[in-house]
């Protein structure tokens, strides 16, 4: 076998393995249940505020995990190591400060953040350097 068929057997199999991976993940997000905050449904102010709060009250019917009640936190619906903490699109984030910090990320692996405490000037900088070595830039917004 050739040296260019075998790489276009390995960049096949490269992209096959991350269709997979974000199928997995879209299915492990669309399974997992809405965690609702006790009592969310029924006040208006928890409903602008849906974030989720562990149940603590003594007779608590969510806490017991009572039929009928929304399911709450637990280690199981933990997500699988292998898709933890990936960007939607299968790739691992990298928070990027400099155009140094760059050089040791890889482009087919990363996604690039640039951090918040960067300035404008040097942000347009990274942004154009990392899209020149083929990054793409999360939060490049508008600019």
């Amino acid at each position: 076998m050739s040296v260019e068929a075998r790489s276009r057997e390995e960049v096949l199999a490269s992209l096959r393995a991350r269709r997979r991976l974000q199928r997995r993940m879209h299915e492990e997000r669309r399974s997992r249940p809405r965690f609702l905050r006790y009592l969310s449904w029924r006040f208006w102010k928890f409903e602008r505020r849906e974030y989720w709060r562990k149940p603590k009250g003594n007779d608590n019917k969510m806490r017991l995990q009572l039929k009928g009640y929304p399911p709450i936190v637990k280690v199981g619906y933990r997500t699988p190591a292998e898709i933890r903490g990936l960007h939607p699109s299968g790739l691992e984030p990298a928070i990027v400060s400099n155009v140094k910090d760059l050089e040791s990320l890889d482009p087919r692996r990363h996604i690039v953040y640039i951090a918040s405490t960067v300035g404008l000037r040097k942000r347009l900088e990274l942004i154009r350097a990392a899209r020149e070595r083929g990054f793409r830039v999360a939060n490049a917004g508008a600019v």
